[in-house]
Parts: structure tokens; sequence; C-alpha cells
């Protein structure tokens, strides 16, 4: 199991075996490749009474789907699922990792804070759970380079096929 190198990730992506949609390949760093925010954006509803996290939970009811064209203003403590213009393709021997940016995160901006495997075999736009936790309020703009993905190749081979492994929205 080792993180895939600029190179490495060029040659998948030339190869066919990793699939970004769009790809620019401007956007491969040393290890990792900038993936870049949309204009879709999951926004919490205030909700009066207390939501039980449980198996059955239903994001839906207690949140809406929101499109913006220019930005999103993100409020100190405010919590939203943005998603990434691309979509992912992977293989069934590599897997991935989100990680926010440090420039954004020295704004207060946490980028994909919980949950950022991406399993093998996926076909996806990643959703991107956010939070501004610092003091001041935040403009999103989407078209910006909001976080990276490290690739990272398995032992053996597997295919995700659960809830999500064709989202397209937030």
């Amino acid at each position: 199991m080792a993180i895939l190198t600029r190179d490495e990730i060029l040659r998948a992506v030339r190869d066919g075996a990793v699939r970004i949609e769009p790809f620019d390949e401007g956007t491969v760093g040393p290890a990792s490749i900038d993936l870049h925010l949309d204009r879709w954006f999951r926004v919490f509803h205030r909700h009066p009474q207390v939501f039980h996290v449980t198996e059955d939970a239903d994001f839906d009811a207690i949140t809406e789907l929101v499109e913006v064209e220019d930005s999103f203003l993100l409020l100190p403590g405010q919590a939203v699922h943005g998603v990434t213009r691309e979509r992912i393709i992977l293989p069934d021997n590599l897997c991935g990792w989100l990680q926010g940016r440090s420039r954004f995160a020295r704004l207060g901006l946490m980028v994909h804070i919980t949950a950022s495997f991406l399993q093998p075999g996926i076909a996806n736009k990643q959703v991107l759970e956010m939070i501004n936790v610092g003091p001041v309020p935040l403009a999103l703009y989407p078209g910006t380079a909001i976080c990276q993905l490290i690739l990272e190749e398995t032992r053996g081979r597997a295919r995700y096929d659960g809830r999500f492994a064709r989202q397209e929205l937030p």
C-alpha cells in the first residue's frame, strides 16, 4: 500500500485506470490532485426538535439543497455540505483520501472533516462536509480548488456499491 506520486497519478489517468471528469493536469501536485467546489450546497434547517441519529436517519429531513451562482456565505459556526465539480472514478485496486487545503484551514474553514475515505471502485462526485470554525463569515466560490485527493494502492481488490456509490449532489 503506497500513496501515488504525480508521475503515477498521471500514468493512471493516461492509462484510464483513474478517471477524473473534468481533468486538468495542472491540478496534480507532488502527491495529490486539487478538486474544485461545485455550485450545489446542502444547508441545514434550524430544527427546533431533537433529531435522532440512527441508521434510518434521513439527512433530507433536516437540510435543503441550494444552487448558487456567485458565492455561498458560510457564517461562523455554520456547517454545510458542498460537492466537488469533478467526478472521481477509481479502479478496484485504488482508494483515496480527501483533505482540506491548509490555506483555507488558516481562515477557519474545515473542509471534509469526517468521512474522508474514498472506496475502491467509486464513480461519483465527492460530498464535502465543511464548517466555519473561525470568527469571520466566509464567502465560498464555486470553482475554487477547495480540497485535495490523495490516491493510495490497496492490498487486494474491492469495489464499493453502497448507498452513495453514484452521488452527484451533496
